[in-house]
């Protein structure tokens, strides 16, 4: 894909969502840790009714520590392997107490250390708690990049560089977040919604979905990713404001 087109998928993408943010649920760094981690394998919406209770009991790494897993465990049960993640975050919130003075550290090593987190949960802390320009890559994105064509690569690390070395600087920091909101709502994986999608033009992908005939395309998806994310951002800033 030619640079220019790169740029111009990013410039419509920032046009139609300026300030994208994670639907994740969080009011602090650690509780974005936390629902970051419990993500894995299971969906925002899964993960947010789980912290709400969690969150409103426990929401620093003593208070979850003091828990315990067998009592942390009603909380998450409704995200995938919550046994398996029970048992990590219980180890993560020792691990933040005992090195790291109950704060999220801010480098690599440390974060990848923590039980439960790899390298796409660290470089969304990076790049959203510490202004790093990062660019995780999930199923979404990963679908995204190869299908328009925009990094394609074999495995999330080769998308992950790939797009490091050829997103322009000036969009690289939101770059998690329009792909991954695209790839959840427009580019999906059965059925990507090509006849409303913003950038199916420049898009590369040779079996995009016709459209219906009859049907007008528009900028509807465009215009409610826009408000979901505005809504999300507003959310979050009450939440915050209120801690």
């Amino acid at each position: 894909m030619h640079a220019a087109t790169r740029r111009a998928i990013f410039r419509r993408l920032k046009a139609a969502n300026p300030a994208p943010t994670t639907e994740l649920t969080h009011s602090s760094p650690f509780e974005l840790l936390v629902a970051v981690m419990l993500s894995a394998h299971t969906t925002d919406k899964s993960v947010n009714a789980a912290t709400r209770n969690l969150f409103a009991v426990a929401n620093t790494p003593a208070a979850i520590l003091a828990l315990g897993v067998e009592g942390l465990k009603p909380y998450i049960r409704s995200v995938g392997l919550y046994n398996t993640k029970a048992q990590n975050l219980s180890g993560l919130c020792r691990q933040l107490v005992e090195k790291h003075g109950g704060q999220v550290p801010a480098d690599r090593a440390s974060l990848e250390a923590l039980p439960g987190v790899g390298r796409k949960t660290t470089n969304i802390i990076l790049n959203m708690v510490f202004g790093q320009m990062e660019i995780a890559v999930d199923t979404h994105i990963f679908r995204v990049a190869n299908r328009t064509g925009l990094a394609p690569g074999k495995t999330p690390r080769e998308v992950e560089d790939a797009l490091i070395a050829n997103t322009p600087l000036e969009y690289r920091k939101d770059a998690h977040h329009w792909l991954i909101l695209h790839g959840r709502y427009v580019c999906t994986a059965r059925k990507p919604a090509c006849p409303k999608c913003i950038i199916r033009d420049l898009c590369e992908y040779k079996h995009k979905t016709p459209a219906k005939p009859g049907r007008k395309r528009g900028g509807g998806l465009a215009r409610a990713i826009r408000a979901r994310g505005a809504r999300r951002h507003a959310r979050n800033a009450r939440n915050a404001r209120s801690v």
